[in-house]
């Protein structure tokens, strides 16, 4: 049963002025709770007392407390207000049922968040818990604004390269040992015409780490080049074209503003268009493939070679890892990756050691299916409305509670031969299909030589998590051997 904490409030001015009898809130509530054949926990009474706030109400702090200690599973109040009457602490009232995963109800505004109508109230107070949030994040950032406007810096957790900024500190620093890298950057780019990647590479040979201690890429080379700070400026949301802009900074400068302008305008004149290319049909191991040396993923890099007909031929993959220095893995040939595939598939014999798979396939949806499922729903909706009705008039005091109760329980009947029914027409509409793994991987074994480049692919797309490959060099001319250690199959 559901451990039910009834609260009921009512202020001496309430009382004086409506009649608005603690006893009669209580009264209501435990019939409710009959009605609904929950538990009553506990019944916390601030008697006297207004709703403006919560601090100063013993009872409803008591509530919280035994909420956040699980015992209390559901809230039942008279109206809202009784809760509260402050925005603010219903917000945070109702954030701390949802944490503690704690139901709420209201009697006479019918808001059960057990039911649909009661999670659209729940809705309702989170937007406006989001409007507030948003209204922070408004203040907070025309604060960021104005700092960046009066010249300081907003990089709260990592300064740019060449600058320090300690807690606390409003105005960054040059980090001397790091100032002299950025201006040899710039000058590599600048007078010796080296390309991003080249720059990148030349940091990383000499073991020269970025801030955070990585390796230097194209793109990280770019943005020092791109950064208004080494000439003494700030900037403010960069990336956003309405909001953007640029201001005289407090901190000193790396480079000289002439060399920044000139570097700028090189930049502009070079085409440095990125292309987020999908892998060719023919390099179908691509995403899959994980280098056996250091676990890394391994690249596709085209070959050159082309067949009789004039069509290129798959090249190659590439452990990620020897960009940056840290793995020496020697290239790999598709047509290597391809024999080592289908000889580890062929080796596969004991499929009972194999873990199962679960594919869920939805069947086709049968039109008249839907159509009962519709009309199913159609008519517990009509009956929840009923059961609507008839509390509201024993609320209103229309009618007695064992008249209330007789009517309730034909209408529970009704709903639970629907629901059933309902239950049974879904279970038809959406139906699990399973699939062993062993099936697939004979099916795989049996057809693999004959699938196309791009069912190959898919197959791989679909199945496929991760296939650790190793390729070993040999002496002389001799190719090498490719061994792949281990297939890694789709969990779901």
């Amino acid at each position: 049963m559901l451990e039910t904490g009834i609260y009921v409030r009512v202020s001496t001015e309430e009382q004086a002025q409506e009649g608005f009898s603690i006893r009669a809130q209580e009264q209501k509530l435990k019939d409710f709770v009959r009605i609904k054949e929950w538990s009553v926990y506990k019944i916390y009474m601030d008697e006297g007392i207004s709703g403006k706030n919560i601090t100063e109400r013993p009872a409803i702090n008591e509530m919280i407390e035994d909420i956040k200690k699980g015992q209390v599973k559901n809230v039942l109040v008279f109206k809202i207000d009784r809760l509260t009457r402050n925005t603010a602490d219903l917000i945070n009232l109702i954030e701390l049922f949802n944490t503690y995963d704690c139901s709420f109800n209201s009697l006479t505004e019918s808001i059960d968040t057990q039911t649909a109508t009661g999670r659209m109230f729940i809705k309702i107070i989170g937007i406006f818990a989001e409007f507030e949030r948003e209204n922070i994040a408004e203040r907070t950032r025309v604060g960021f604004e104005r700092k960046a406007s009066e010249g300081y810096t907003l990089a709260s957790r990592v300064s740019s390269y060449g600058y320090d900024r300690a807690k606390g500190q409003k105005i960054q620093t040059i980090n001397e040992k790091e100032a002299t890298i950025v201006r040899e950057i710039f000058d590599m780019f600048l007078n010796r015409h080296m390309r991003f990647f080249d720059i990148a590479q030349n940091l990383n040979t000499r073991k020269i780490p970025t801030k955070l201690d990585s390796v230097w890429y194209a793109r990280s080379v770019k943005n020092v080049l791109t950064n208004c700070n080494y000439i003494g400026n700030v900037r403010y949301a960069q990336y956003d074209e309405k909001r953007s802009f640029e201001a005289q900074g407090v901190h000193q400068p790396i480079i000289s503003e002439e060399t920044y302008i000139e570097t700028q305008a090189l930049i502009k004149k070079i085409s440095t268009k990125v292309y987020k290319k999908h892998p060719k049909e023919e390099h179908y191991f691509a995403g899959v493939l994980i280098c056996g040396k250091c676990g890394d993923k391994l690249g596709v890099h085209s070959g050159s070679k082309k067949d009789e007909s004039g069509k290129a031929l798959p090249g190659s993959y590439l452990c990620n890892n020897r960009y940056r220095k840290k793995c020496d893995a020697c290239r790999i040939k598709h047509t290597n990756v391809e024999k080592a595939f289908s000889e580890y598939i062929g080796s596969i014999g004991d499929f009972d050691t194999l873990d199962e798979i679960q594919l869920v396939v939805k069947k086709e949806v049968k039109e008249q299916n839907i159509d009962l499922v519709k009309d199913l729903q159609r008519q517990c909706r009509k009956l929840e409305q009923k059961e609507k009705e008839v509390l509201d008039l024993y609320i209103d005091n229309k009618i007695d509670f064992d008249n209330y109760i007789e009517v309730k329980k034909a209408v529970e009947k009704e709903k639970n031969q629907i629901s059933s029914t309902l239950g049974q027409v879904e279970n038809l509409v959406d139906e699990e299909i399973t699939i062993k793994k062993e099936c697939i991987i004979k099916n795989l074994k049996e057809n693999w030589e004959w699938l196309n480049n791009s069912e190959r692919r898919q197959f791989l797309v679909n199945f496929v998590d991760r296939i650790t490959i190793f390729h070993e060099k040999q002496g002389g001319r001799l190719p090498g051997i490719t061994t792949i250690t281990n297939v890694e199959f789709n969990k779901d």
